[in-house]
């Protein structure tokens, strides 16, 4: 039998050993059971309480491609605590030819042996649920005397050893200072930096950022407030931030969210990292400017002209003229029937030349069955020799062992089929270009790189999940010998007409993608 095994740790507080145990008992489970183990499937800090868990999911979804029979588990609790999810998962993978072992707890296959399973499944829930109203009420308590429950501690506090919250005469006075610049007019871009300056790190030890600032300022316990649930203690801990000072703050970000925030500005520029210079190669980044009477323009400007580090003559150019462009040019590609169809068929050409395991394992499988059939037709035929025998049980060990492997092979790297990717980019067509995420989502997927010109603007579009940006250098090559071919391989249009007079596709071992000028 083929299996695979699943293991799962609950919270951060279990560590990886946890993990270790259960693979490593179950792995002894099937040894001793004569069971090929093909692959794991490990949900690390996931509770068995709900089923929106990554890795069981994809097991269950693995399940229906029969590439195995049996799940093992440590015990039936790591596969889930819930008996209305168990039932149904359980009914699921029956239908696909899949049962679930635990390799700890002996259950029967007769009708006592559905007894019991339903007995330690029910305890399973019972322990969950009572484990929860204890954790909960033990939290309840300490909340009530205004003792730390666990979780991400601010920056400025301590925890002494009775569990309560006490000033860090270290990091406090950058808190209160933090406060005091925001209330004198400072930026968080300005905080942050200063922050920065003097080695001040955020909860996670990383440098502090424009979110980290923006948190801190909103942290009511920097006023000395204690809260957990529905419990609200007042002057519950030790204050960093007067009150008054708090408070003003406060209203300053409420006050600053509704007017023409500059953060807000640099994350609404959609074709960030993506848009470069034609003439230099540098990037072009946001600005925006206020006008004499009020209002806010924003556009694209070349870095190299911006900080003067070369000779550029590239002019800004209007943020929105630009994204509409490109957004515009992409949702005609999207659009474009024979477009999905050579960007599926060029999907299926990679995904086939990435696995080249796969097809030797299956095409070395037929020619065992071929061999197998032959030695059973020699055998029928009365052609017997001392060696047929020895030679049919390497062929069929042979068999095995390439199914063995022809299943790992589509677990690790399933293959999508050619209907999937053409549903999955048709579902593009229906995107509101008019919503922010909805071109932000567009562009992201489908746009690799802009290179933009005064007079032109050269578009390449992505095929490939992760392809890497395209480089200036190789934009220069293509463009030049786009007619008379080069290392790109530079073409010109295919019959299906998918390319339009004007455009070229490059293309190399990395970086296939479709170029179209305008």
């Amino acid at each position: 039998m083929k299996a695979v095994i699943y293991a799962r740790y609950s919270s951060d507080s279990q560590r990886e050993e946890s993990i270790e145990g259960q693979i490593r008992e179950c792995t002894a489970f099937a040894e001793k059971n004569g069971i090929t183990v093909l692959r794991h499937y490990i949900d690390r800090a996931f509770s068995a309480k709900t089923d929106n868990r990554p890795e069981f999911q994809n097991m269950i979804k693995d399940s229906g491609k029969k590439l195995f029979d049996m799940i093992i588990v440590w015990k039936l609790d790591r596969f889930a605590r819930n008996r209305y999810d168990s039932a149904r998962y359980k009914a699921a993978l029956k239908k696909n030819g899949v049962k679930v072992v635990s390799a700890t707890e002996v259950i029967s296959e007769g009708a006592e042996g559905i007894i019991l399973e339903s007995v330690l499944e029910g305890y399973a829930e019972y322990y969950s649920a009572d484990l929860s109203e204890k954790v909960i009420r033990g939290m309840t308590d300490n909340a009530l005397k205004c003792k730390y429950n666990g979780g991400t501690l601010p920056i400025g506090y301590l925890i002494d050893d009775e569990q309560f919250f006490q000033i860090d005469p270290l990091t406090a006075p950058f808190v209160l200072d933090a406060f005091k610049r925001y209330d004198e007019g400072a930026t968080m871009t300005q905080i942050r930096d200063r922050l920065n300056e003097q080695g001040m790190r955020n909860t996670r030890g990383q440098r502090m950022t424009y979110n980290s600032v923006q948190h801190l300022l909103k942290n009511r316990r920097y006023m000395g407030e204690y809260a957990y649930r529905d419990i609200v203690v007042p002057d519950g801990i030790p204050a960093i931030v007067p009150k008054d000072l708090f408070e003003r703050v406060q209203e300053k970000l409420a006050k600053n969210k509704k007017a023409p925030a500059r953060h807000k500005a640099e994350d609404d520029y959609l074709l960030t990292t993506k848009l470069f210079c034609g003439y230099c190669g540098a990037y072009l980044c946001g600005e925006s400017g206020t006008s004499h009477t009020g209002n806010v323009h924003r556009y694209y400007k070349c870095v190299s002209v911006k900080k003067k580090r070369a000779e550029c003559r590239k002019r800004p150019v209007k943020k929105e003229l630009i994204e509409d462009l490109v957004v515009s040019e992409t949702m005609k590609m999207v659009l474009d029937d024979a477009a999905i169809e050579a960007i599926v068929s060029m999907l299926m050409d990679l995904q086939d030349r990435e696995n080249v395991n796969l097809p030797l394992y299956e095409q070395q499988l037929r020619e065992t069955n071929t061999a197998i059939q032959n030695l059973l037709n020699a055998i029928q035929q009365g052609i017997l020799t001392k060696s047929t025998k020895g030679r049919l049980e390497e062929l069929e060990a042979n068999k095995e062992e390439l199914e063995t492997r022809i299943a790992c092979e589509k677990l690790a790297k399933p293959k999508v089929s050619a209907e999937f990717m053409t549903f999955w980019l048709h579902r593009f067509r229906k995107l509101d270009v008019r919503q922010k995420s909805h071109r932000k989502m567009l562009i992201d997927t489908f746009v690799n790189a802009i290179f933009l010109y005064d007079d032109k603007t050269v578009i390449t579009f992505n095929y490939k999940d992760g392809t890497s940006t395209i480089t200036f250098d190789n934009l220069n090559t293509a463009l030049a010998e786009q007619n008379t071919g080069s290392d790109l391989d530079c073409s010109g249009a295919p019959k299906t007409g998918f390319f339009q007079p004007g455009s070229f596709f490059a293309q190399n071992a990395k970086n296939p993608v479709f170029i179209r000028l305008f």
